[in-house]
């Protein structure tokens, strides 16, 4: 069979999702899609942003296991794709994370696992809005056995008018630089460990592909370190933030809330049009000061993790 980079031999009967491993094929086919909603679709821009410019991502050869794939949902013959005449639905699959689902029917996500299935691609679970969520849950067990369980409710927040916080944190901001590596390596480190997202990415490689951007900014209390703030790469106008990390010595104090609006406001000055981040709703401290800065809600999402029947018990 002819290897064709943006469509892996993987599509069976009457199904319309394709995939590939290639970024700049993906964006090709999904980009008009994916930008309509740009807001609800940060994390793919974002993150395809990433990884083109790192070029992490393979431009011609099959996806080996485990590198980054991606897809998307075209209709077939005599159907429509609501709103857009060629793409209705894209995901996103990296190394260590749940497979990302844009807005979709939940019949497009179970047939999506029909597709991932054929493929041969293991996954250890789904993000997405929470019927699609279930949809793809139970299209999953009925093709592998493994069951479901809510690992994180998230909720997406963008920025309407900035305010800051009052009284003011002591301390200032500034940028990161190469001096606080170290640091930042220890800070991303922890941070991934208390949310729960897999240990499996390199933070040092993590640590340098922000600083290359000037994508972390640091707060200091009488110039101590003490609480960090990240934020993406600009796509289309649009950044999100995000780590947002105070170690637990220092919390109570508005580092946090200090660092946040710094990023926030410096996105701002840069010309970003969209300043958005994600919140654990299993947080109420951090859902009540996003919203105290000027963030307000715009969806939620569900993600799933799979596991064997009766392996969480």
């Amino acid at each position: 069979m002819r290897w064709e980079p943006w469509r892996l031999p993987c599509h069976h009967g009457r199904m319309a999702w394709f995939s590939t491993g290639a970024v700049d094929d993906f964006l090709a086919e999904a980009g008009e899609f994916l930008r309509a909603e740009r807001v609800r679709n940060t994390v793919i821009l974002t993150v395809t942003e990433s990884l083109r410019v790192s070029g992490q991502a393979p431009a011609s050869e099959p996806p080996a296991r485990g590198a980054p794939l991606f897809g998307y949902w075209r209709p077939a013959p005599g159907q429509r794709a609501s709103g857009h005449s060629r793409v209705g639905g894209a995901f996103m699959i990296t190394l260590g994370f749940p497979a990302l689902l844009t807005h979709m029917s939940p019949q497009m996500a179970a047939d999506l696992v029909g597709h991932l299935a054929a493929c041969g691609r293991l996954l250890q679970g789904v993000n997405a809005e929470e019927e699609a969520a279930w949809a793809f849950a139970d299209a999953w067990r009925r093709h592998t056995g493994d069951v479901a369980e809510v690992h994180r409710r998230m909720r997406l927040f963008r920025l309407d008018k900035l305010i800051a916080p009052h009284p003011a944190p002591r301390g200032t901001s500034r940028p990161a630089t190469p001096n606080d590596r170290a640091l930042l390596i220890d800070w991303l480190g922890a941070f991934v460990i208390e949310v729960g997202d897999p240990p499996t990415q390199d933070q040092g490689a993590a640590a340098d592909e922000r600083l290359s951007y000037g994508g972390i900014t640091i707060w200091e209390a009488d110039g101590v370190p003490v609480s960090l703030a990240g934020v993406t790469r600009t796509v289309d106008g649009m950044v999100r933030v995000g780590p947002v990390y105070t170690p637990p010595a220092q919390r109570g104090l508005g580092y946090a809330a200090g660092a946040t609006v710094a990023v926030s406001q410096a996105a701002l000055d840069a010309g970003a049009t969209d300043v958005l981040l994600y919140t654990d709703l299993a947080n109420p401290t951090s859902n009540a000061l996003y919203q105290r800065l000027g963030y307000r809600p715009v969806e939620d999402r569900l993600v799933l993790s799979f596991g064997p029947a009766g392996a969480a018990s």
